[in-house]
């Protein structure tokens, strides 16, 4: 499945839109999202939150810059709040987290000559899956107390879940020793349609978002000839299952006939031997009424 906006934020994440509107496109036993991952399985992700941090001053002219109070002066703070943060790094059922808090943006200012009154710092928040994305929203805002805060975009985690069966026979067959993915994917989206899901993919993710990330072509060989194995032998075990199982309702559904001869008096004219009588029981299949 290959859809749009998953790099944007959370509204107009494509998969988001089919979720809405038609759920049963994407309903399943269990769901890889084609990450890069290094071949090896990355449970769960982290939420994601962007937020406008707000520094206030007061213009003026700058060649009278005392008669002000320069608001991107001001947001030096801000970013001191922001060097000083200290990162969790939780355990979330087995795997490591590792949160962060950054500033990714900043504006501010007015004209060339001017004092500016306004700066805006927008900072982003990878929180681990143990927390909720209010919960995240909750700490943003206690990190800046004293400052304006608007959150702008926010999506929730998803905790790995390689406990569940479809999770657990995928990791045994892929292979390797699976980590925590750093990074919002769209396993958080399954996770809410109660699909369950992993991180699988080629590429280092270590690259992602540098100049020089890329993906070796053998690494996207290898990935595919792994998840080619992986569906053939899926398919191969179905098709036993249906012909197990079109076999027993076979047997099933031939109702046997059991003949009973009952005990009587006096024989038919032309019938069974005087004395007997026979009879046919049908007996209906398991679970069937009788007619």
């Amino acid at each position: 499945m290959f859809y749009d906006g998953e790099e944007v934020e959370a509204e107009r994440n494509g998969l988001l839109r089919l979720s809405r509107g038609r759920p049963e496109l994407l309903a399943g036993d269990f769901a890889v999202l084609m990450e890069p991952t290094g071949g090896v399985v990355e449970g769960g992700c982290q939420g994601t939150m962007r937020a406008e941090i707000r520094a206030t001053g007061e213009r003026a002219h700058s060649a009278r810059s005392w008669l002000g109070t320069n608001a991107i002066h001001e947001a030096g703070r801000i970013l001191d709040v922001l060097r000083a943060y200290q990162p969790r790094e939780p355990d979330v059922d087995g795997l490591t987290y590792h949160e962060g808090l950054n500033a990714v943006g900043i504006s501010g200012g007015v004209a060339g000559n001017v004092i500016p009154d306004e700066c805006v710092v927008t900072v982003n928040f990878r929180f681990a899956p143990d927390r909720s994305a209010a919960e995240a929203e909750a700490h943003v805002r206690e990190v800046f107390a004293g400052w304006d805060v608007a959150v702008t975009d926010q999506a929730g985690g998803a905790r790995p879940g390689l406990a569940d069966p479809a999770a657990a026979s995928f990791v045994t067959a892929i292979g390797g020793t699976p980590r925590a993915k750093l990074g919002w994917t769209d396993v958080a989206r399954f996770d809410a349609l109660g699909v369950p899901a992993v991180n699988y993919g080629p590429g280092d993710p270590q690259l992602a978002h540098r100049a020089d990330e890329h993906v070796p072509l053998a690494a996207i060989t290898e990935c595919e000839a792994r998840m080619r194995g992986l569906a053939d032998r899926l398919t191969s075990r179905r098709a036993l299952g249906r012909r197990v199982l079109e076999q027993v309702q076979v047997a099933t559904c031939r109702p046997p006939e059991v003949s009973t001869q009952v005990t009587g008096h006096g024989g038919a004219p032309g019938g069974s031997p005087a004395g007997w009588r026979s009879a046919s029981l049908a007996i209906p299949p398991r679970g069937r009424p009788p007619p």
